[in-house]
């Protein structure tokens, strides 16, 4: 099946992605077979990709600079207050940066957000660096989206894995545990 609008019918081995646990790593996998959201599960797509590739520059160099418009980041922050702890995600488009010293330190109540370091997002996630999705993070985190996300038809994101990468309606970011959507949550150049 070609996956479905404009830029990504480059996309042609595209298949519903509760057809393809097994290529998912184990949260994103549990998460899909679990869905409850309105968007139906079988709109959610994979396709595999090179796993060479998976981090933005290398995939939009290759599949082409559009994607940048169409595809989002998902990040792990670790916001810090009082000698606590707490780690978020932020889910913004791949064309900008997460505003992590303004948007993010306010909506979290922090004095200091940085990113989480690798191997702390890779061990609290169960997934692999280069391909952290929304999609299965732990329930409990908030999970910053930036509105322009929701918005769009389709985006392209991780799969969990560092090969394959997941195409979702925009609209079933916000259905996601704990996600919170925000207007101001990406930089752009």
């Amino acid at each position: 099946m070609r996956a479905p609008l404009g830029i990504f019918d480059r996309f042609d081995n595209a298949v519903p992605a509760p057809a393809r646990l097994g290529q998912l790593s184990r949260p994103v996998a549990e998460a899909i077979a679990g869905w409850a959201g309105r968007v139906p599960t079988d709109e959610i797509l994979y396709v595999d990709t090179d796993p060479a590739i998976a981090d933005t520059a290398e995939f939009v160099a290759h599949y082409g600079q559009e994607l940048l418009g169409r595809s989002a980041n998902c990040v792990v922050v670790a916001a810090q207050r009082g000698g606590e702890t707490t780690l978020a995600a932020c889910l913004v488009p791949s064309y900008g940066r997460v505003d992590v010293n303004g948007a993010v330190c306010r909506r979290l109540g922090a004095r200091k957000v940085s990113f989480a370091p690798m191997a702390t997002a890779v061990e609290a996630t169960g997934m692999e660096y280069g391909g952290i999705t929304p999609v299965g993070l732990p329930a409990d985190w908030p999970l910053l989206v930036d509105a322009a996300l929701t918005e769009m038809p389709w985006v392209l994101v991780g799969s969990g894995r560092r090969r394959g990468k997941l195409i979702v309606p925009g609209a079933a970011f916000a259905e996601l545990p704990s996600a919170e959507v925000l207007p101001d949550l990406t930089i752009t150049p």
